[in-house]
């Protein structure tokens, strides 16, 4: 605790307070429970390395104090760090050619249909002229690889680095694996040089992608390219609910945007759907 230093003001109140007690007058310090050092937070977790103690661990390291310089020398670093990520992604990507990428779980199994259907729709896009573009991971972007891969076409992978999961399948042409560490970076690269998407069933991180997507057609930051979903039973309740909360009762899209995303159930009507669309426009980077 940290007793404040007695003024003529602190004084009287005190007087007046503790009616000539003799208590001096002591303040709680807000910093007295505060972790100070990354070393302070490995004692208190007892160097126990689980989810949940690193989740605990990182909350504790945005409440570590810093001075206004070390703030400053970090996010500096970090510009570089971002701006390295983009070049590595421009440098190797900007002479790609037309591709299309492909997003799913990264949990999606080899014996699951949607994994069969996401290596045909990978092979059927090589053979009709595209490359292949997924996140570089196991399950339905090894998928995409693999497909890529058999025909011989490009296949190019954006991994991410993770705690868990993301690791690089072996499907990936050496020349064309990117390592990110930044997820807005990586979406930039997904997005800027595919033809047309492909969303096969996944969790959050396929949402994201795909809503990066429709987002920047909806604002018309960039050209309207095809939005191709596989799997009715996956995607319906989620455009139901789209259509009926988002769209009629809130009134938040309009109807028009439903259009922007088709829906289809085998990988022949998914390319199809790419390739009528690219049949009238050359094909160019997107932004």
């Amino acid at each position: 605790m940290a007793k404040l230093k007695k003024t003529s003001r602190t004084k009287v109140a005190d007087q007046v307070m503790n009616a000539g007690s003799g208590q001096t007058i002591v303040q709680p310090n807000v910093n007295d429970n505060k972790v100070k050092t990354i070393s302070d937070i490995r004692e208190q977790t007892h160097g126990k390395r689980t989810v949940q103690v690193d989740d605990e661990q990182r909350i504790r390291k945005a409440f570590v104090d810093k001075d206004w310089n070390e703030i400053k020398i970090a996010d500096s670093w970090q510009i570089f760090k971002v701006m390295a990520e983009f070049v590595e992604g421009f440098e190797k990507l900007t002479k790609i050619g037309p591709c299309v990428s492909i997003f799913g779980s990264a949990r999606t199994k080899p014996e699951n249909p949607y994994y069969q259907m996401a290596e045909e729709i990978a092979a059927k896009l090589v053979r009709h002229g595209y490359g292949v573009i997924t996140g570089g991971g196991p399950g339905i972007m090894e998928a995409g690889n693999k497909g890529a891969h058999s025909e011989g076409g490009k296949s190019v992978g954006l991994n991410i680095e993770l705690p868990f999961e993301q690791f690089n399948n072996i499907y990936i042409d050496p020349d064309k694996i990117i390592n990110f560490d930044y997820f807005f970076v990586r979406k930039v690269m997904f997005i800027k040089y595919a033809q047309g998407f492909v969303g096969m069933p996944g969790g959050f991180g396929t949402l994201d992608e795909l809503f990066e997507a429709i987002t920047l057609i909806q604002t018309k930051k960039i050209g309207r390219f095809p939005i191709v979903l596989v799997g009715s039973a996956y995607w319906n309740g989620l455009f139901k609910w789209i259509e009926e909360v988002m769209l009629h009762e809130e009134h938040n899209i309009s109807a028009e945007d439903m259009e922007l995303v088709q829906i289809v159930d085998d990988a022949e009507a998914a390319v199809k759907i790419i390739d009528e669309f690219y049949s009238r426009y050359l094909l160019s980077p997107n932004f």
